[in-house]
């Protein structure tokens, strides 16, 4: 019985390595294809050259801890991939037979917003990750989580905070309360359903 199962488990883990293995190539395909297209540099310059883009000293403080919050709770723990937020979400994934959950760090989402389509597929989560990992190399994580609250989509055209708050609410994102910020953080994930507009 022993045997059986050790026999069991040692196929299971070749047919994993395998199927990581062969997203993991087409992964590192479009990683490639991206970086080559336009530089990270490139595209990080493109961002902080927005004429509404804030440093984190302009950000509200209640906003960015109820981002990571939210969003990445481990952040300054973990690196460009949490691995046990990963394992996590893979065992929900597998269990409820959907693909509810991604597991993606603020680095991998700031990757994907820089870089990749928002199309659900196993290779462009492993581009992400080739992504990440350079975004962790050549920037600090506070240089990291600045460029994802200056990226991200908040609903009605907005894309980062400062327009988020300006739009919604008319003060700069360094005026933010506990309230706005609670809202724009249920902005960030469902923009469409969450937006202030909609629920003021």
């Amino acid at each position: 019985m022993k045997k059986f199962l050790l026999k069991i488990i040692s196929i299971f883990l070749i047919i994993v390595s395998g199927f990581c293995g062969y997203y993991g190539y087409l992964g590192y395909q479009i990683y490639q294809d991206k970086i080559e297209e336009r530089s990270l540099s490139e595209r990080v310059d493109q961002l902080k050259s927005k004429e509404d883009y804030v440093t984190l000293n302009q950000i509200s403080p209640i906003y960015k801890e109820a981002v990571l919050e939210s969003e990445d709770r481990r952040f300054y723990q973990h690196g460009p991939v949490d691995y046990y937020g990963l394992a996590r979400a893979m065992f929900t994934n597998l269990t409820t037979f959907s693909f509810k959950e991604g597991g993606s760090t603020i680095t991998q989402q700031l990757a994907k917003n820089l870089c990749l389509s928002f199309e659900k597929d196993l290779s462009r989560k492993f581009a992400e990750v080739f992504i990440a990992k350079d975004l962790e190399d050549h920037y600090s994580k506070d240089e990291i989580l600045e460029m994802y609250l200056n990226i991200t989509y908040l609903g009605e055209g907005n894309y980062g905070i400062q327009a988020a708050s300006q739009h919604y609410y008319h003060i700069d994102a360094i005026d933010l309360n506990k309230q706005q910020s609670e809202v724009l953080v249920k902005t960030l994930k469902r923009p469409s359903i969450y937006n202030p507009s909609k629920i003021n």
